[in-house]
């Protein structure tokens, strides 16, 4: 291998890590909005009066 060749693959290994911690981070911003855009909209359902106090205390977010 020539200079400028290691040269090369030393900046682009640079630069993929630079994008992957980007990506990382942004992913990490998204997840914390949707998290906190989450709570809000669970905060906000307001169980009926009328359910006896077993029903209506859990969300399935599986189905």
């Amino acid at each position: 291998m020539d200079v400028l060749a290691i040269a090369k693959l030393s900046t682009t290994i640079a630069e993929t890590g630079t994008k992957q911690e980007v990506g990382m981070t942004m992913l990490k911003k998204q997840q914390d909005m949707q998290k906190q855009h989450m709570s809000q909209l669970l905060e906000g359902i307001q169980p009926p009066q009328n359910l006896p106090a077993h029903l209506g205390n859990k969300i399935n977010t599986t189905a």
